[in-house]
């Protein structure tokens, strides 16, 4: 229905986030032999088989960058390692985790496929000025209405999901911070909720500081947003706020991006300098125990966590230990899960090795690095909402050091980044005007422009 009443752009955008809003978490449909459905490989999905019925062809899924390429053949062909090198089962006590066999090889590179879908299809649809604006517009569109939801949970506690879906997706307790709630509405967990809100924070700040015929508008949506993010009751979106707001607001277009392009480069380089002891978690530690002792607590449970993992990544540090939780430590006597995975990263070394690993966050980090190299002298142009896109999804890997807060927008963003930059070295860029930002009012009726095509099958 999306792509047959909407312009493409914003039809690909909101199939994406849309589906990642709404859609239950946590819960999937397992088929045989396929991997599971869920609301992150669904709305790919249908993202994939709609474009290609409206046009007329299979969209093309390989990046235009070599580097990127290489990234992807990586991820897609660690898989196979992985599966082939964890054949053999592993029991500890209670606990029997099966090997893995050849016929999961398929899954294991179709789950991968799934995962990175969303940013090989942005980079073919969202690559104009007007659909970095149509992103950036539509992350503002998305938390002005999912404040509702979010404002009820706040007031009423976390029950939306309960309603809907008739289930509960993660532990009440962790909703419950400084004396009231924090809202969880359709995700996973408080903190993707908080840190969705700063996502649409930092667009509206961006639209706030481009928009100069609407900047009262803009500046009342900012403030708003703001609060809605304060009221998540999460420190570190409010940080993340606090840092990244006054570089959208007031930093050069040039300047958000090589920021960007250094959190990228720290992030992909995190996990040897944890390893290799270089960072100085005690004088981290400290600092966390004097202005939050409780949270220091927390803190220092997944500082040991990573730890642990770490030295069982090491065992079998190429390819990983695969899955049906073979990255965990167990109890060798009652069997019982000794370890937790908080941070994307130590799950993906745990899981998919460092060839996994290189892969996997080369295609999140590399359109921060080549926009960075593309962008470095002053003649370049540089489009406003790219660069605040590119803060964005700094800001996002920044996060998945702590948390796994990757999720399809994520990766939509970093394939609008790729995409845009193949749009700029094209002959097709040349002389190209960028298109107003349509009303709100726009958004919920279909544009004028919009021809009528057949329903995708």
């Amino acid at each position: 229905m999306l792509f047959r009443r909407l312009p493409l752009e914003r039809a690909f955008i909101w199939s994406i986030l849309g589906g990642y809003l709404i859609l239950p978490p946590v819960v999937n449909f397992d088929p045989p032999v396929l991997p599971p459905f869920d609301k992150h490989s669904i709305p790919a999905l249908s993202a994939l088989f709609a474009l290609w019925a409206r046009q007329g062809q299979f969209p093309s899924l390989l990046p235009q960058s070599k580097l990127a390429r290489l990234s992807l053949a990586v991820f897609m062909l660690s898989g196979i390692g992985t599966v082939l090198s964890n054949g053999d089962a592993l029991i500890d006590g209670a606990a029997y985790r099966p090997g893995m066999g050849t016929s999961e090889v398929l899954a294991s590179m179709l789950s991968q496929l799934y995962l990175v879908l969303p940013l090989l299809l942005a980079q073919n649809v969202l690559r104009t000025p007007a659909a970095m604006r149509e992103l950036v517009f539509a992350l503002v569109v998305a938390g002005l209405a999912y404040s509702i939801p979010m404002l009820i949970e706040v007031r009423l506690s976390p029950q939306i999901n309960i309603w809907v879906y008739g289930f509960f997706q993660h532990s009440f307790a962790q909703m419950i911070r400084y004396g009231g709630f924090r809202p969880i509405v359709f995700l996973e967990h408080g903190l993707w909720v908080a840190f969705l809100a700063f996502m649409t924070f930092a667009a509206a700040v961006s639209m706030l500081r481009n928009e100069a015929d609407k900047r009262a508008r803009y500046f009342a949506i900012a403030l708003y947003l703001a609060a809605v993010l304060v009221l998540c009751k999460s420190a570190g979106a409010i940080i993340y706020a606090l840092c990244f707001a006054p570089l959208a607001l007031f930093a050069s277009r040039r300047t958000q991006i090589r920021i960007a392009a250094v959190l990228a480069f720290i992030v992909i380089l995190y996990p040897m300098l944890r390893g290799g002891g270089l960072i100085p978690i005690d004088a981290i530690m400290g600092e966390a125990t004097s202005m939050d002792a409780d949270r220091s607590q927390s803190l220092g449970f997944r500082l040991a966590n990573e730890d642990v993992l770490l030295a069982r990544a090491a065992e079998r540090p190429l390819f990983g230990w695969g899955g049906w939780g073979r990255n965990h430590v167990h109890d060798p006597v009652t069997g019982r899960v000794m370890t937790v995975t908080d941070g994307l990263w130590v799950g993906v070394i745990g899981a998919s090795g460092w060839l996994g690993y290189l892969g996997f966050f080369g295609l999140l980090t590399l359109p921060l690095f080549e926009l960075a190299a593309k962008t470095r002298k002053k003649a370049v142009e540089i489009d406003p909402y790219l660069a605040v896109l590119a803060l964005i999804l700094g800001a996002s890997l920044v996060d998945l050091i702590p948390n796994a807060t990757l999720v399809t927008v994520t990766w939509m963003i970093a394939g609008a980044i790729f995409g845009h930059m193949q749009w700029k070295a094209s002959p097709s860029a040349v002389g190209s005007t960028t298109a107003p930002v349509p009303s709100i009012a726009a958004t919920l009726r279909p544009a004028p422009w919009a021809t009528k095509r057949k329903p995708a099958e």
